[in-house]
C-alpha cells in the first residue's frame, strides 16, 4: 500500500468520525468525537495542502472545545420528585421514550410499571431521568433506570443514586436482560454483578 493511499484512508477517517457524532445522542460524546474527527481531518488537510479544509476543521476545533468546557464545568441543578409509576408525569415519561428505553431493557413493558415506586429526576424543570422498581425493605428491584439523551453524563445518575438513601433506600438491584450499553453503564457507576443480577449498595444516611 502506497504512502499516498495511506494519507486518502487518514483523510475517509476523519470524514467518517464527523459524521457518526453527528448521529450520537449524547451531546458530550457527539463533541468529543467529532473534535477527534475534526482533528484527523485537519492534519489530512495539512498533509494534501488543503488550506480552507485545514481553517474550517481547526474552527470546529475551537468550538467542540469551548462546547465541552461549558458542558463539563456548566453545575446542572437537579431535583428529586418521587412519586409511583402510575402518575401522569412518569405515564408521559415512559410513553415518551418508549422506544428508546426498550433499546436498553429488550423486555419492558408499561404495564409491568402500575404500583411500583418511582424516582423522577429534573434539571431546571426538564425531565432527565427516572427510576422505577419494586421497593422492600429498603432495596429496589429496578424495572426502569433511565436517563433522556441530554442527560446521559451520568451526572442524572449520580444525583439520584446520592439521594436515595434520604429516602431510605440502600440497595438497588438490576437483573441482566439488559443491554451491552446499560451493562457498562452501570459497571461505571459502581454496580457489582453478584450471580444474576448487578447491585450497589448506597450509603445510608444517618439520623441525627
Amino acid at each position: 500500500m502506497t504512502t499516498a493511499t495511506l494519507i486518502e484512508i487518514f483523510g475517509y477517517i476523519g470524514s467518517a468520525l464527523v459524521v457518526v457524532s453527528m448521529l450520537m445522542a449524547s451531546i458530550v460524546k457527539l463533541r468529543v468525537v467529532n473534535m477527534v474527527g475534526s482533528v484527523v481531518s485537519g492534519i489530512y488537510a495539512l498533509i494534501v495542502g488543503a488550506v480552507p479544509l485545514c481553517l474550517m476543521n481547526g474552527c470546529l476545533i475551537i468550538i467542540n472545545l469551548v462546547s465541552l468546557y461549558k458542558l463539563l464545568k456548566t453545575r446542572k441543578s437537579y431535583d428529586l420528585v418521587d412519586g409511583e409509576a402510575d402518575d401522569a408525569l412518569v405515564e408521559y415519561f415512559l410513553r415518551r421514550y418508549e422506544s428508546d428505553i426498550k433499546a436498553y431493557f429488550p423486555e419492558f413493558k408499561r404495564e409491568d410499571a402500575c404500583g411500583k415506586r418511582a424516582f423522577i429526576v429534573c434539571c431546571d424543570g426538564n425531565l432527565a431521568a427516572v427510576l422505577i422498581g419494586e421497593e422492600e425493605e429498603g432495596a429496589v428491584d429496578i424495572l426502569v433506570d433511565y436517563s433522556t439523551p441530554a442527560y446521559r453524563d451520568c451526572s442524572a445518575g449520580h444525583f439520584l443514586y446520592s439521594k436515595l438513601p434520604e429516602r431510605s433506600i440502600n440497595k438497588l438491584i438490576c437483573g441482566l436482560n439488559i443491554s451491552p450499553e446499560h451493562s457498562s453503564y452501570l459497571r461505571k457507576m459502581g454496580f457489582a454483578k453478584e450471580e444474576s443480577v448487578y447491585v450497589k449498595k448506597l450509603n445510608m444516611v444517618r439520623q441525627k
